[in-house]
């Protein structure tokens, strides 16, 4: 079968177009650099040059296609430019949906995120609960409205949403992944208690190719394979890594207060903070999602936590990220 992603060269498209591939189907992706063509060819698909907010290029893209696999995206924390987050996440997806009709395409896998449950403070997150009414970040916002964009109705045109939660695993650095990395550095002298979920990216990366084969229009799937408390997860990774793992714990109001002043710090010299109130806001929210409807209705099954952990550390020792710790 013919499909296109777009998003190819990132961790969660690359992951996707990668098991495509695998499956024998004939891959198409978005490229928008020649570093990203050249990712997107050694996975063993086709780089079709262009970006989510020019129109022509992903009518090119989509053209012919049977289904369009809509990953790309902008995840950040404490964003130096929420505008642009908003533009590529809400006004991109608005333009593949477009392009997906214009092109007679059937169906399109849309990657929303597990943060567009909303799901309120202390409960579990499900693909039914109710949005608490308020967002805790741009990237929650921007991610919410572009899966209602796609979920809204289009004639022709069958929509599925794949909503992941922290997905984690080898060539991951970044978001929760340099979360990760920074504990085991011992770089995070401070966390609060929450709650975290976490998917395997190959877990991910089926999930995506199940829901195009067996999900229902109209429908989102969590796609989450475990949650733990965040004592929890600092207690694994200490067992897997072998490391030394011991941040403090300080009161949420504190960690707040804190993150305002390196905020603040941080806009006086024209640095990206490395936390900030934004951020403090999730951790202490926290989530916890049930993925069980990915394993009942599409056949999915999760990769045990410890692997993932365990091959996340191997590929960070193996790029010599862990050579700083203290």
């Amino acid at each position: 079968m013919k499909v296109a992603v777009t998003g190819g060269s990132g961790i969660v498209g690359a992951a996707v177009v990668r098991h495509l591939v695998e499956a024998g189907h004939d891959v198409e992706g978005l490229a928008r650099s020649s570093k990203a063509s050249a990712r997107i060819s050694a996975l063993g698909a086709r780089p079709v040059t262009g970006d989510v907010l020019d129109r022509e290029s992903l009518v090119r893209l989509v053209s012919g296609v049977e289904r369009v696999f809509h990953v790309a995206g902008i995840n950040e924390m404490c964003s130096p430019d929420p505008a642009r987050m908003e533009r590529v996440n809400i006004v991109g997806t608005s333009n593949v949906r477009d392009a997906c009709v214009a092109a007679g395409v059937s169906r399109l896998i849309h990657t929303s995120s597990a943060v567009a449950i909303g799901e309120e403070k202390g409960t579990v997150g499900l693909e039914a609960s109710p949005h608490r009414g308020f967002y805790l970040s741009s990237y929650e916002r921007s991610k919410h409205i572009s899966e209602q964009v796609v979920l809204e109705g289009t004639p022709g045109l069958e929509v599925t949403c794949v909503n992941p939660s922290s997905v984690q695993g080898p060539g991951r650095a970044t978001g929760t992944g340099k979360l990760i990395l920074d504990i085991l550095r011992g770089r995070l002298p401070f966390l609060v208690e929450t709650t975290v979920s976490i998917v395997d990216i190959d877990d991910c990366a089926r999930g995506h190719l199940l829901a195009a084969d067996r999900g229902l229009p109209g429908e989102r799937y969590l796609i989450s394979g475990v949650s733990m408390t965040i004592r929890e997860a600092l207690v694994l990774l200490a067992r897997v890594s072998g490391l030394r793992v011991n941040p403090r714990f300080l009161p949420g109001p504190l960690v707040s207060a804190v993150a305002g002043g390196v905020e603040l710090g941080a806009r006086v010299v024209r640095r990206p903070p490395p936390v900030c109130r934004e951020m403090v806001r999730v951790l202490r929210h926290g989530h916890h999602y049930d993925g069980t409807k990915a394993t009942r209705d599409l056949g999915l099954s999760y990769t045990p936590v410890e692997d993932t952990v365990a091959r996340t550390i191997e590929w960070f020792r193996a790029q010599g990220l862990l050579q700083t710790q203290r």
